[in-house]
């Protein structure tokens, strides 16, 4: 039996509760994530060295390059599944959600292709050297032929949130992250497989997980049904998934041109010191954004379903509700980075050139920090509304458009300190932008005048000309 109740609920229960029962559990999971990840980092920096983490970090990009791809189909697939669902067109939704898993299966195919053909030749192109280059190769290719359990995995958790069920979304995250951490103790240290210890441990957590969603999805606890008919490709729901996925997309796609932007400038002004240091620095910020992006998760599925439904004023109560949150927790993040920096150090290494070199690199980085929870939150609120074009615009600016620009330009005149200062001056940059895109848009985000899904809403597919699947046919103002 299908769980309806578990979409519903978006509609009905109070704005506040739902969205603590979904951020909390997004946040939860996203921290457990993240941690796994520092620990991963930890364990190589302790039992190889500063040298195989700059590995790992030279490698990054192509791991953004699955994501890029899963997050197009997770989070593109997601906004319109939730949307879908609050129009009441459950058949349209699970034909969404068989696309994807066939879009899966096409994109697993190319990542094992390129574990045998252009690994070695794409990581020098990222800037991998001679002494780093074999922990590259060594992490990236067992997790290219797993592309498969890292893209189901990642894409059918966005879908799971989608539909308003972020404790199993939480809990999933929970047990691929522990037992991550677990086989990496054994591989890294049991086994000495240094950093290919590292990827087995991550492709096989990531099997357990697919596992677990595909139980799942196939045991009618879902508000949707997987079916062999709804594979079947059609051209107009992935299209549509893709639309909307794409500034997800982008933004995963920007992250790796500006690690590899990044890791050039560091190894042409510094050295590849400063490319391990970045691995570093750049695993604790991961870890203390986390909070911002399970609030945008935590958001997506309120905003999706109750714009879907015509649900106007609750749909204004949790923008405003998560705006004030996310705030909140920027400053409370920056508070914490500017005082301590030098302990977040010391969990990694016990190195004092290290922890010193930085502790104030972090100062730089989180100098803006109170400004990037209205960035993050805009973007989740706009994606999940199906606004492609001011997803994108956001989903790029911090990265393609400041970000990577700076990161080219700033060392010229400060060195190695040029591209840390990068990132606190693109964060105020975003943060103007997202504020003038929110406020552009306020007639549509932040109306009172709810509407009846039977006279006003229009989720069809195939897709009909300047519209989206389940977007209402109200007018509205984009940028």
């Amino acid at each position: 039996m299908q769980q309806k109740y578990q979409s519903e609920r978006l509609g009905i229960e109070p704005i506040p509760k739902l969205l603590k029962n979904l951020s909390v559990p997004a946040m939860v999971g996203m921290f457990v994530m993240a941690l796994y990840n520092i620990v991963d980092t930890i364990f190589i920096s302790y039992a190889v060295g500063i040298s195989a983490v700059a590995g790992l970090t030279i490698s990054f990009p192509v791991i953004m390059i699955i994501m890029a791809v899963s997050v197009a189909m997770g989070m593109g697939g997601a906004s319109v599944i939730s949307r879908l669902l609050g129009a009441q067109k459950e058949k349209e939704a699970n034909q969404v959600f068989g696309n994807i898993i066939t879009m899966i299966i096409f994109v697993s195919i190319i990542g094992a292709i390129a574990a045998f053909t252009i690994l070695e030749p794409m990581l020098i192109l990222f800037g991998a050297t001679p002494d780093i280059l074999g922990y590259s190769v060594d992490y990236m290719f067992p997790i290219l032929l797993g592309t498969f359990l890292f893209s189901f995995g990642f894409a059918t958790n966005a879908i799971v949130r989608s539909e308003g069920n972020a404790k199993l979304s939480m809990n999933i995250m929970i047990i691929s992250s522990v037992l991550n951490i677990i086989l990496d103790a054994i591989f890294i240290f049991g086994f000495n497989m240094g950093v290919r210890g590292a990827a087995y441990a991550s492709v096989l957590s990531q099997g357990v997980i697919s596992v677990i969603f595909l139980h799942y999805f196939l045991t009618g606890k879902s508000s949707l049904s997987l079916r062999i008919a709804d594979l079947a490709p059609k051209y107009k729901i992935i299209k549509e998934v893709f639309a909307i996925g794409l500034p997800g997309f982008m933004q995963q796609a920007a992250g790796g041109i500006m690690v590899v932007s990044i890791n050039t400038m560091l190894i042409r002004f510094g050295s590849e010191f400063h490319v391990g240091l970045f691995g570093i620095v750049q695993r604790i910020s991961m870890f203390m954004l986390m909070p911002l992006v399970g609030i945008m998760q935590g958001m997506q599925p309120l905003v999706g379903y109750n714009f879907g439904a015509n649900k106007f004023t609750r749909l204004k109560e949790t923008v405003w509700i998560g705006l004030k949150v996310s705030t909140l927790l920027s400053t409370i993040i920056f508070i914490i980075m500017m005082i301590f920096p030098k302990y977040f150090m010391m969990i990694f290494t016990s190195d004092a050139e290290v922890i010193k070199s930085g502790t104030d690199a972090i100062r730089i980085l989180f100098a803006t920090a109170f400004f990037i929870g209205v960035p993050v939150v805009c973007g989740g609120i706009f994606q999940a509304l199906g606004k492609v074009k001011l997803a994108l615009i956001l989903s790029m600016s911090r990265q393609l458009l400041f970000l990577i620009p700076l990161v080219l330009i700033l060392p010229h005149f400060f060195g190695v300190n040029g591209v840390w200062m990068a990132f606190p001056i693109s964060d105020a940059l975003s943060f103007g932008l997202a504020a003038f895109l929110l406020y552009r848009n306020r007639d549509l985000i932040l109306r009172d005048d709810d509407l009846t899904v039977e006279t006003e809403t229009e989720a069809l597919l195939p897709v009909k000309e300047n519209t989206v699947i389940g977007e209402p046919l109200a007018k509205s103002s984009e940028a």
